[in-house]
């Protein structure tokens, strides 16, 4: 794997911009991080991009695919019944809005309100990727999930 960091200013990002989209073309990406760092005029985006070259290229969309996270090895037996739990309450709600399920919530971070033991939904802003609109429209429901399955009496 190869990172390559770029720092896009908010104000006139041309420049930095199309750096970045001739690093980015010239590659197989495979992930892509942005943060904004809010600090006046001066704000700008922090991106990390993490690719692959050559050989260590994989060659089919497949090899991708395996190395998936199996949460089932990763998270104890309750916490991944607790898991397994807010996967099912993120498919009854993505179903209803019509929505693709990691439009709610990603199986990370799923796996991150298990493992930090949130139980409240201001707790839930803490979590990477987790915005104060998710919080404002899913957190209650996943909220009291997590607080019945981290209650003393379960």
């Amino acid at each position: 794997m190869k990172y390559r960091f770029f720092a896009i200013p908010a104000l006139n990002p041309d420049a930095e911009q199309n750096a970045l989209n001739t690093y980015c073309a010239g590659r197989r990406v495979v992930t892509v991080e942005k943060h904004f760092v809010a600090d006046g005029s001066s704000s700008y985006w922090a991106i990390c991009v993490t690719s692959q070259d050559g050989a260590e290229a994989p060659k089919l969309a497949v090899e991708i695919r395996r190395d998936r996270i199996d949460y089932r090895q990763v998270l104890s037996e309750p916490d991944f019944a607790v898991f397994a739990n807010l996967r099912t309450l993120r498919k009854t709600l993505s179903d209803r809005e019509g929505v693709p399920a990691y439009a709610l919530f990603t199986n990370e971070q799923l796996a991150e309100l298990v493992k930090r033991r949130v139980t409240s939904v201001g707790d839930m802003a803490c979590i990477d990727g987790i915005g104060k609109s998710r919080v404002e429209k899913y957190g209650e429901a996943f909220a009291e999930v997590l607080r019945h399955s981290f209650s003393p009496e379960n």
